[in-house]
């Protein structure tokens, strides 16, 4: 007797079930509603997804490979507790993705640009404005600079990037409630002196290192 095999189209719903569960997951994680070490069982994904449990394992093992959680083996997962190591190889690499890309958009930016990134600054500049507007008005900055750039290769790896430090500030708001400002760096983007713009990126970025190694470091 020959097995049916699925149809396309149930091949396509279910791709789409598990992305969909996949993003969901990814986001509460990158927005710390499931914290560092906490353990996450299957049943309990599936029911706050509103999903069976299979998507849940499918999306699940891609944020493994992802290094978002932790497989257990048969015992569910466990959230990626903040690693130091990781932590300083995350802004090493950011470092020379946002170094070059600080450096380019000081040759390339236009004025709108310019005026794009001032409307940035001025937004996480606003002392009324809660945590999680001051967080993705930093992100905005960044990726900002990146997408004036225009290497599309270091605006994909700037994302994913970003990702994490989104995670790392989300934490780090909790312990403490500081920002560290862009303003050195959009006065050298308005000077369109490269160079100046390349070392007001590295400083920035260190000082972010430190201020995270400060609070993370056992």
């Amino acid at each position: 007797m020959i097995e049916a095999k699925p149809s396309s189209k149930t091949k396509t719903r279910k791709e789409g079930e598990v992305d969909r569960v996949y993003r969901l997951l990814k986001t509460w994680l990158m927005e710390c509603e499931f914290i560092p070490g906490q353990l996450l069982a299957e049943v309990d994904l599936a029911r706050r997804c509103n999903t069976s449990r299979t998507p849940v394992r499918e999306a699940s093992n891609r944020l493994v490979q992802d290094g978002w959680i932790l497989s257990l083996h048969h015992r569910g997962y466990q959230v990626t507790p903040v690693s130091i190591k990781e932590l300083l190889a995350t802004y090493e690499y950011r470092k020379v993705l946002e170094c070059f890309a600080a450096e380019k958009t000081a040759q390339v930016a236009s004025s709108e640009d310019l005026a794009q990134i001032r409307d940035i600054v001025a937004l996480e500049s606003d002392r009324t404005a809660d945590v999680d507007r001051v967080i993705e008005a930093s992100d905005a900055f960044h990726l900002a600079i990146a997408e004036i750039a225009g290497n599309r290769r270091v605006i994909a790896q700037l994302k994913l990037t970003l990702e994490y430090v989104h995670r790392l500030d989300r934490l780090s708001a909790r312990k403490e409630r500081s920002w560290i400002p862009h303003g050195e760096i959009l006065a050298a983007l308005e000077a369109r002196r490269p160079s100046e713009t390349r070392q007001a990126m590295a400083t920035h970025i260190d000082y972010a290192r430190d201020r995270m190694l400060r609070l993370f470091a056992p």
